[in-house]
């Protein structure tokens, strides 16, 4: 017997935070852009866009800011909230399973 289940986050009844989301981030951490993470997940570069402005302004602080100009002509970076989320939700996620797991056992013994 296998007990499965999905682990997301949302805020207001409206998805926050989930695997896509978090895996987006840490390649805008990885490339410090949303294009090169949009490009590297094989999502549009609108489609990344629009998941981080919405995790910006349904977050209590910043998640991604721009960083303008300069040699390079400027990118994005993760925040440090931004770090800490990423922190948060996998840490949450790993007590999901877990306790998906503990489920499974139980079920496994009794069933």
């Amino acid at each position: 017997m296998k007990v499965k289940g999905n682990f997301w986050i949302e805020k207001n009844e409206k998805s926050f935070l989930g695997k896509g989301r978090i895996e987006l981030l840490k390649k805008i951490d990885r490339y410090g852009s949303i294009s090169k993470a949009a490009k590297e997940m094989k999502m549009s570069y609108k489609a990344a866009w629009d998941a981080v402005d919405i995790m910006n302004k349904m977050a209590k602080k910043q998640v991604v800011e721009k960083i303008s100009g300069g040699k390079g002509g400027g990118g994005t970076r993760l925040t440090d909230y931004g770090k800490e989320l990423i922190n948060i939700f996998e840490t949450a996620e790993n007590n999901f399973k877990n306790c998906l797991e503990e489920i499974e056992r139980f079920l496994n013994n009794k069933i």
